[in-house]
């Protein structure tokens, strides 16, 4: 019987599959690339028209208390609703407050600024009583507590 001649290995570098393979990698790649690229800048937009949404209200606020405060510091109102909450529900803090010139709410994490009217949500995880503090430009200060009450 006559041998049959053995196949001959191709080079390494004459194999289509290797070439294959790597430009699909590439491809992989830059598609991958361009995706979190574009989440990435997506991401960064919506920060700036959030910061630019919160500085427009911040704004409107302070020209809204330049026409409803008068010219004494006072804290007008400043009330929880719900008073009374479960585990895990939100509660709305509101509190509005004339010539002010900061504010404080503490503890909570949510920015809050000089307001005619204003709510801010928390969420409780234990009953907690909760602090605003105001301050004007001559340093004078008022300060009012509030209890959330979880159950």
């Amino acid at each position: 019987m006559p041998s049959e001649p053995e196949p001959q290995s191709k080079p390494f570098f004459k194999n289509p599959t290797l070439y294959t393979s790597a430009a699909l990698v590439v491809v992989v790649f830059v598609v991958g690339w361009i995706f979190f690229s574009r989440w990435f800048e997506n991401r960064a937009i919506e920060s700036r028209v959030k910061e630019q949404r919160t500085h427009k209200k911040q704004e409107q606020d302070r020209i809204a208390l330049e026409q409803f405060g008068g010219k004494e510091l006072a804290i007008q109102n400043f009330y929880a609703a719900p008073g009374v909450v479960r585990r895990g529900e939100t509660v709305q803090i509101c509190y509005g407050v004339a010539n002010a010139k900061t504010v404080t709410l503490e503890p909570q994490s949510n920015p809050v600024w000089p307001s005619y009217s204003r709510c801010v949500d928390v969420k409780p995880t234990r009953t907690t009583t909760y602090t605003l503090a105001i301050a004007d430009a001559s340093g004078n200060t008022k300060t009012q507590t509030l209890e959330v009450q979880v159950r």
